[in-house]
């Protein structure tokens, strides 16, 4: 079988979707990454250097290990499983408590018991190799490693766009695309590259729904992460679907409503 080309994927993807911005791809390694920065470099958020990464050609992809998360955010390096869930993390996301972060609280739940039993249900986080890549497509190296997922920002009808293609050849109406609960770095990262153990498979992630991160993506901006088997089976699909078949109806030219 064929490997499939994340270049090409990517490169299809940006094009058929009219996105503005570079699809981006995530990968294991087991050497250390090359011409690209560590994740601190660029920012301790997985969720900004991606988006930095996605709408720019400075970054070309950045890079963690567990040994050289320092600067990071501690959060985002136990989401794609190089340490552990920090205990205190499930007081400050929901209500708080006074002597974690001196009361400070994000109140994203209604209990720290139910950020327990999510985080619980998402089952044992593993990292994909000793060190994380996010590459952009376009910047992927040669030979091409084994991508696990690929995440793509776009407007609010982009992304309904590529929510309609993953459908397309699916006959359960509700879970090819979902919006589940965390932080961004899941949706983007952990959940479609199937680090987060009970992450459903073959099913892409709508969001992000962390309204933590409002203050990174503009307001008419989502993403959507895929796993790679499913964003190479979308490409498979774009020219018997209404992407290429009903353009107009995919990104019709606006008048007056």
């Amino acid at each position: 079988m064929t490997k499939p080309n994340f270049k090409e994927i990517g490169a299809r993807l940006a094009s058929s979707f009219r996105l503005s911005t570079r699809p981006l791809a995530v990968y294991g390694t087991e050497e250390l990454p090359s011409d690209i920065p560590r994740l601190a470099e660029v920012n301790r958020c997985f969720a900004v250097s991606l988006f930095r990464m996605a709408t720019g050609n400075e970054i070309s992809g950045v890079w963690v290990s567990a040994d050289t998360s320092e600067g990071c955010c501690p959060g985002g390096i136990s989401h794609v499983g190089f340490t552990p869930e920090r205990e205190d993390i499930k007081y400050f996301v929901s209500t708080g408590r006074k002597d974690v972060r001196g009361g400070a609280a994000e109140f994203l739940k209604s209990a720290p018991e139910k950020v327990e039993a999510c985080f619980k249900a998402m089952g044992k986080v593993t990292p994909p190799g000793k060190y994380l890549v996010v590459s952009a497509c376009d910047a992927l190296p040669d030979p091409t490693p084994d991508i696990r997922s690929v995440c793509c920002f776009g407007t609010a009808e982009q992304v309904r766009n590529m929510a309609a293609l993953v459908h397309f050849d699916r006959d359960d109406p509700f879970s090819p695309v979902i919006v589940p609960w965390g932080p961004s770095c899941g949706t983007f990262i952990s959940y479609p590259a199937g680090l987060a153990a009970n992450a459903p498979a073959n099913t892409a992630f709508m969001g992000p729904q962390d309204p933590t991160q409002n203050h990174t993506l503009p307001p008419n901006m989502m993403a959507l992460g895929i796993p790679a088997d499913l964003a190479a089976r979308m490409v498979k699909n774009l020219d018997a679907s209404f992407i290429t078949r009903r353009p107009q109806v995919a990104s019709p030219n606006r008048g007056k409503y």
